[in-house]
């Protein structure tokens, strides 16, 4: 019977000139698929049809048949980066033709209000280069952009709002600042096409955009914690935002994600790795690939619940913590970049750079900033903490930089002993550069060093390519600052 009845449908549907075919709005004219890939391509239909799909690159046609329901899917190979070109769907008497497609990368671009900032910023909060930015965008037609708006949903979509655009002056000043430096970045070193999708929501916690499955598998958190919402409105529910933004994309294929997220997350920052690292599995699953890259932002200095609390830096503690759970990670660090009082902070431009240069390392074998400094060793001795640096190549010593390096200034550094209290340190470059020595006056036996470890921070040690050491400290005194 119900058969009959969704048949009835469909034949009245097809007589009154309506076509049986339906994508989902991610398929759709002016996209981008992934090169050198087997994609997805799906939608609906009337139930038990033949789906026929050509697309203009091969003229091979994937064959298909409807389910009862009328969903149907086939896979279809991609050729190397290029276009334009078009797809062509007939079902019975109906057909449907995408125009414009181009095939390159496919980047996954999600988070909160960092991620959301468009390129035009925030009302109070400009984004650097915005002007320029959006002047040149003509320049980059092969930069297409799909913005997934914020639809939370209790049950799990098929479907989301949305459209693909090409970057042009008017398309670009509301896409993710974020996603379109780093999409930019990419087109300009690869030289192919590029394609963003970006599903982001402010404000937001992690849990929404997780299973509650995955949450409650989650070993070592607070699981009511977890799944209490943090605001009384349906996009801060568990699972609500993955439900309603993140399912309806896991069909298509992408290269992989990047995600800018977590200033929400500090009330539960001890649980914060654990379940960046369930996300990640659920996200993988879902898109059929446990390897997909997963590269992130370091939260950068801000004051919130007060400057000279440490609720932040124990946040990008998790952070980092997190690469050791998620296999085919990375993150880049963003010391130099906060604002006092901006939690949107307007260098947009440097983390998309970033997020690229180890995107194009990680990924695509292409070496263009070397890494950032990482700490390999602190020994306390004579009263003095002396800072040692792993990684350092034959010609970086000489590299080593800060942005007042001149004055010999390096700031950001503090020192405490036995009692725990923590003083405002000197540190200085050794003669090799690979080592610096940290004293202070008020602590003659230091016996703890900390480094930008505070929610505001000016600390300045960077590489002369402006990549900064990330906050570190070698005490465990989470309840002292």
């Amino acid at each position: 019977m119900k058969r009959i009845l969704l048949s009835a449908i469909c034949s009245l549907i097809a007589a009154c000139g309506v076509s049986q075919i339906r994508l989902p709005a991610i398929l759709g004219d002016n996209m981008v698929l992934q090169r050198s890939s087997r994609v997805n391509l799906w939608g609906w239909a009337a139930p038990s049809e033949t789906v026929t799909v050509t697309p203009s690159w091969s003229g091979q046609s994937a064959t298909t048949t409807s389910g009862t329901d009328g969903r149907w899917l086939v896979r279809v190979k991609t050729p190397q980066a290029g276009g334009p070109h078009s797809l062509r769907i007939v079902c019975g008497t109906d057909s449907l033709t995408l125009h414009d497609i181009l095939t390159g990368e496919v980047w996954i671009c999600s988070g909160q209000s960092n991620m959301e900032m468009p390129v035009h910023g925030f009302y109070g909060q400009p984004v650097e280069g915005s002007v320029e930015t959006i002047f040149e965008a003509s320049r980059y037609p092969d930069i297409r952009m799909f913005t997934v708006p914020p639809t939370p949903k209790s049950e799990p979509q098929e479907d989301c709002p949305g459209n693909w655009l090409k970057s042009t002056p008017r398309s670009v000043g509301d896409f993710s600042a974020v996603g379109y430096f780093f999409g930019k970045y990419l087109h300009r070193v690869l030289g192919v096409p590029v394609g963003l999708i970006t599903p982001n929501v402010g404000g937001i916690a992690i849990e929404p955009w997780m299973t509650e499955e995955a949450i409650r598998s989650t070993e070592g958190i607070d699981r009511e914690l977890a799944l209490t919402p943090r605001a009384g409105h349906d996009a801060a529910k568990a699972s609500y935002l993955f439900n309603g933004m993140i399912a309806p994309l896991t069909k298509f294929t992408a290269r992989g994600f990047i995600w800018y997220q977590g200033e929400s997350n500090q009330h539960n920052y001890f649980d914060y790795d654990k379940l960046m690292a369930s996300m990640v599995r659920l996200w993988r699953s879902e898109w059929h690939n446990d390897d997909m890259p997963f590269y992130y932002v370091q939260l950068a200095p801000f004051t919130y619940d007060g400057k000279e609390r440490i609720t932040l830096p124990l946040t990008v503690e998790a952070q980092y913590r997190a690469l050791e759970r998620i296999p085919n990670s990375g993150i880049v660090p963003t010391t130099d970049l906060g604002h006092p009082t901006a939690i949107h902070p307007p260098h947009k431009k440097e983390v998309g750079q970033r997020l690229a240069s180890l995107a194009l390392d990680r990924t695509y074998g292409i070496k263009v900033l070397p890494e950032p400094p990482v700490v390999d060793t602190v020994v306390f001795t004579a009263g003095k903490a002396v800072v040692t640096f792993r990684g350092i190549s034959d010609h970086a010593p000489a590299a080593w930089g800060s942005f007042s390096y001149f004055t010999g200034e390096l700031r950001g550094f503090e020192l405490a002993g036995a009692d725990r209290r923590f003083h405002s340190a000197r540190a200085r470059h050794t003669e090799n550069r690979n080592e610096i020595v940290v004293t202070c006056d008020s602590v003659p036996e230091p016996v703890a060093l900390r480094y930008a470890f505070r929610n505001w921070t000016d600390a300045n040690v960077t590489t002369t390519e402006g990549l900064p050491l990330a906050p570190f400290r070698t005490d465990r005194w989470d309840d002292a600052y």
